[in-house]
């Protein structure tokens, strides 16, 4: 895979260079709530204009129809909050391939950086018959000399700008990729013992893969947030009307047989907090949880966090850790009322003198947003579910692209 480094060595004074960046950030109402993709993929993209490129930088931004434009879906908060960071004018293109892209392009000089509209605006983008997306791709390449898959919250993804464009352009791995996948592989090959995993999220659908490989390489997996009342369901336990996928219940089961039988030490919460409802999270109106054993949770109430008992539990079982992936907020974190488990995890990570890695997606979120200084984490990742695919021993399409 070449770097950028190598790139760069080669030359990129006046190429159009296309960077598929991931800037799909979360926004309210046209606001951006939490910038951190943006400023991952500044570094790549201000070395690259500094060094004479003319760069292009495209991105996702949420589900789109892939019918056309859809505004709420607009990457120009994302290109303007880009500029503000780079500190200068950065153009934006209201198309993908059309007359404004291309018109956009053409006026980029030497050193300056301009963002084309959301990618999924395009059907092709996403599409999974290949001629559509290679279709797309080609007119993608049209606009550009070189590419730099800087995106990796999308390399998981078979989609046009992550998979096939890089087939059609001279390409190379932008420093952010290069970063993330160095971090994993200290996850996998490279593992520093007592190795700990915290696993927290809605549901235990979306985490049984990797709960599955892990189970062959972790010391301890600590289970948290929605997903950890199908566990206690497993147990026999009561967990009211608390997010329950019954269809799961009997993987479960295995993976705890499993565990047992392997030496894994899976732990779950002891105590967790409970509501007849679900909070408030716009206003965040005080929701006043009990605080009940974890195999006592009353029939018409719901667990929403991990209760104080486990918070220290769980700070126990991270102390002695050597190496530590989170991936996962334990607790509706987005109310004062429920984030006491997530910063509980949090500290937990930082008291420790493991390597810590925070996986993406909403734990990465809730570490900006519970003011955590994120610098003092040993890798905060860009890409949830890229991390975790990596971690099941997938393949993921954006990385091997770049390794053609």
């Amino acid at each position: 895979m070449k770097t950028i480094d190598e790139l760069l060595a080669e030359g990129v004074k006046g190429k159009r260079v296309f960077v598929r960046a991931d800037l799909n950030v979360p926004l309210d109402e046209g606001t951006i709530t939490d910038d951190g993709r943006i400023r991952a993929v500044q570094p790549t993209i201000a070395k690259l204009a500094a060094a004479g490129a003319r760069v292009i930088v495209a991105s996702h931004l949420g589900r789109p129809k892939g019918t056309g434009a859809e505004p709420a879906f607009s990457l120009a908060p994302a290109a303007a909050r880009l500029g503000e960071l780079l500190g200068t004018d950065v153009a934006f293109a209201t198309d993908t391939v059309g007359a404004s892209a291309k018109e956009t392009v053409a006026a980029l000089t030497d050193g300056k950086v301009a963002v084309i509209e959301n990618l999924r605006f395009n059907a092709g983008e996403t599409s999974k018959d290949d001629a559509e997306r290679g279709a797309f791709a080609d007119q993608l390449a049209e606009l550009a000399d070189v590419y730099v898959g800087d995106g990796f919250g999308a390399v998981h993804r078979k989609h046009a700008s992550v998979f096939d464009l890089p087939a059609r352009l001279p390409h190379a791995a932008g420093g952010l990729i290069a970063t993330e996948v160095g971090v994993l592989k200290k996850l996998t090959a490279e593992v520093e013992r007592p190795y700990v995993v915290v696993l927290g999220g809605a549901k235990v659908s979306d985490k049984l893969a990797v709960i599955d490989e892990l189970l062959g390489k972790a010391d301890r997996i600590l289970i948290g947030g929605g997903m950890a009342y199908t566990f206690l369901h497993a147990k026999g336990y009561e967990v009211g009307i608390s997010l329950l996928q019954k269809d799961q219940v009997e993987v479960v089961k295995e993976y705890m047989k499993r565990a047992e039988d392997t030496g894994v030490e899976l732990v779950l919460p002891v105590d967790v907090l409970v509501s007849a409802e679900f909070p408030d999270l716009k206003g965040k109106t005080p929701a006043n949880p009990d605080t009940v054993d974890a195999d006592k949770i009353p029939a018409d109430k719901e667990g929403l966090d991990i209760g104080p008992r486990t918070r220290e539990l769980y700070a126990s079982k991270i102390a002695d850790a050597k190496t530590v992936f989170w991936n996962g907020p334990v607790g509706v974190f987005e109310h004062p009322d429920y984030a006491g488990g997530t910063s509980a995890i949090a500290r937990g990570l930082l008291d420790s003198s493991a390597f810590t890695v925070v996986g993406g997606g909403d734990s990465a979120a809730a570490v900006r947003i519970l003011g955590f200084d994120e610098n003092a984490f040993g890798h905060i990742s860009t890409g949830g579910g890229a991390s975790l695919e990596y971690l099941e021993g997938k393949t993921l399409p954006g990385l091997a692209a770049l390794e053609g």
